[in-house]
């Protein structure tokens, strides 16, 4: 099978080229991919580092130049001080990297060698600099790269965050040699949009008629209606973003063309399909995208992450935790925190648990915390403080807080994982699963301190301190920028897993085993292998429909098989019960409507309201 990964971010080879948990995931699987006897072909630019590369690895220049024009149209609110139209005339050259049985295509033309430092162009930079259409520019180069040199079909077409790839379902759907499959790495707001001419134009340049626009996201909310004033109020959430009629939908039009939309958790497709439990649940429920969903559940595919094999094959026993923590300046005596993750103070609740350490400092001397908020590339270079408050909080308390703005490489973040005895991951919004930085804490034995959400429910750090298979604290799900609710419930999860290690070392001990054995599970492998067992089932015609089970738990009563009420009456009688749900309630009794009682009317009230 030929399976071209396409991403905006894959230096999982190299953490130069790395800015977050994209890397890992892209470069992983597609090693594991050629590992398992594919041939595999990693589409991504080379973001101007193609000399340092040649430094380090075998890079050859292909025969390969691609002289050509971006069509730009841009917002004239937006953009005031450019012109509606305009071509941006590009000159695309391709390189070959070739490691561990992937053929690695880095693109390069004045545009995609633009941002070496950061790679992806900051918001700020929207209607200012055209920098800001980089990711769209690799788009169009990218896709005129596969289908001029990958064009020896069939193969499937894997793209990565849907933002930096969502014109390949829509390009792709008409071409017989692919199938296209969409990641969904880091839970975007389903809203999120682009400019809707800019759309029409990159699809009238591609030749396709593409999917009928003006279907895919629906009328806006009457002004004065319920649903207009859930939208405003949703705006401070960051779960939903407003535009006008002159955008359209990404994740829209990536369901609407592509063969399998794919999630890095099970828990992350059923929050991402259903939105439940969390504010912008009603608002999606009236988007055309739910309904698209709910028609097509066999489209979604729970493929899931893993750490990487030469995370697993290291040995937790071989680390100095002494010499780490003294390398660390680390003084306290006490149990040591760690968080490890990019520098996104809001997705990743860094704002909150510096406060709650902070509160934890001043009543604790015992404590120390070890906290890389990475904000740059790999290497030597210094980088900049991104946050003031938090470095002077780090220089208020020498030998209990590290706090590093470092990308750092695999060895220094498993000798301080390990050194460490607790880990701390509280992501907001479910915007953030820490599913890999939390997996590799875990597999060295720090007992997690986490969000209770759907995204990271496989941790098992949800559970009570008490069931057998526990691993660690919960705290709960926020959805407000600057939550002092969250600050003050890590400060006391933290206090409390502090009394845990130290009155309790036998549960400390439970935890620590079972987040151990649980870490090490997440495997490439096997999160490649279901993939690859869906590729499979494409090319074969098939799918695979989501079990009862799911479809209850996420609601879609409506799209239960027929042969799923005859043996699963009771289940979907109380689910439709739960839900308030009349119709599927006397769907599932067999009866109409107007049959039932009155006690189950007042029942059904009670549950919807």
């Amino acid at each position: 099978m030929h399976i071209i990964t396409f991403s905006f971010e894959c230096g999982g080879f190299d953490n130069r080229l790395m800015r977050g948990g994209l890397s890992p995931l892209v470069w992983n699987l597609s090693r594991a991919y050629a590992a398992r006897g594919h041939r595999v072909s990693l589409v991504t630019p080379a973001h101007g580092h193609l000399q340092a590369l040649r430094e380090r690895f075998d890079v050859r220049e292909l025969d390969y130049r691609d002289e050509h024009a971006v069509p730009l149209v841009l917002d004239s609110k937006v953009w005031p001080d450019q012109p509606a139209e305009a071509a941006l005339s590009l000159d695309t050259r391709a390189h070959l990297l070739r490691l561990d049985g992937v053929d690695v295509y880095l693109l390069s033309d004045a545009f995609l060698d633009l941002l070496p430092d950061r790679l992806y162009p900051p918001p700020a930079m929207e209607g200012r600099d055209l920098a800001y259409l980089k990711p769209l520019v690799f788009q169009v180069s990218g896709l005129r790269f596969l289908q001029r040199q990958l064009a020896d079909g069939p193969a499937v077409v894997h793209g990565f965050e849907p933002y930096y790839h969502y014109l390949l379902p829509a390009v792709l759907a008409e071409d017989d040699r692919y199938r296209t499959v969409s990641t969904i790495a880091a839970n975007a707001p389903v809203t999120q949009k682009v400019y809707r001419p800019q759309v029409e134009r990159l699809l009238e340049l591609f030749g396709v008629r593409g999917p009928d626009l003006d279907t895919l996201d629906g009328p806006a909310p009457a002004e004065n209606s319920p649903m207009a004033t859930v939208a405003r109020a949703l705006a401070g959430t960051r779960m939903h973003v407003e535009y006008g009629p002159d955008h359209v939908g990404v994740f829209p039009l990536v369901v609407a063309g592509a063969d399998l939309v794919d999630f890095v958790s099970p828990g992350q497709r059923s929050h991402y399909a259903t939105w439940q439990d969390t504010p912008f649940e009603a608002l999606f429920q009236s988007l055309p995208v739910s309904r698209r969903l709910r028609e097509r559940p066999d489209r979604l595919l729970a493929g899931g992450c893993g750490i990487a094999d030469s995370w697993l094959a290291r040995d937790p026993e071989a680390v100095d935790r002494a010499a780490v923590r003294r390398s660390l300046g680390l003084t306290a005596s006490g149990p040591i925190f760690y968080h490890a993750a990019r520098y996104a103070v809001h997705h990743k609740g860094q704002l909150e648990l510096m406060r709650a350490v902070e509160e934890v400092l001043a009543d604790d001397p015992d404590v120390g915390f070890v906290i890389r908020c990475a904000t740059g590339g790999g290497g030597d270079a210094p980088v900049a403080v991104a946050n003031a408050a938090f470095q002077r909080l780090a220089d208020r308390y020498p030998g209990r807080l590290h706090l590093d703005w470092r990308l750092a490489d695999e060895d220094t973040l498993f000798a301080q994982a390990v050194s460490a005895d607790f880990c701390v991951f509280p992501s907001k919004f479910e915007l953030d699963g820490f599913l890999i930085a939390q997996a590799e804490a875990m597999a060295c034995g720090a007992v997690p301190i986490a969000t209770a959400q759907r995204v990271t429910s496989h941790f098992g750090h949800q559970r009570p301190l008490d069931d057998p298979a526990a691993t660690g604290f919960s705290v709960p799900g926020s959805f407000r920028d600057d939550d002092p609710v969250l600050a003050r419930a890590l400060a006391e999860r933290i206090r409390q897993a502090v009394t845990v290690f130290r009155t309790e070392p036998d549960t400390y001990a439970r935890l620590s085993g079972n987040a151990r054995r649980l870490g090490r599970s997440f495997t490439w492998a096997r999160s490649a292998d279901r993939r690859l067992a869906a590729y499979e089932r494409l090319a074969c015609g098939e799918r695979a429909q989501p079990t009862v089970g799911e479809l209850v738990e996420w609601g879609w009563l409506d799209a239960l098989p027929p042969a799923a009420h005859a043996g699963h009456r009771d289940l979907i009688v109380r689910a439709a019960t739960e839900r308030g749900d009349a119709l599927a309630l006397a769907r599932a009794l067999g009866c109409g409507m107007d049959e039932l009682g009155p006690d189950t009317w007042e029942r059904l009230f009670a549950s919807a309201h």
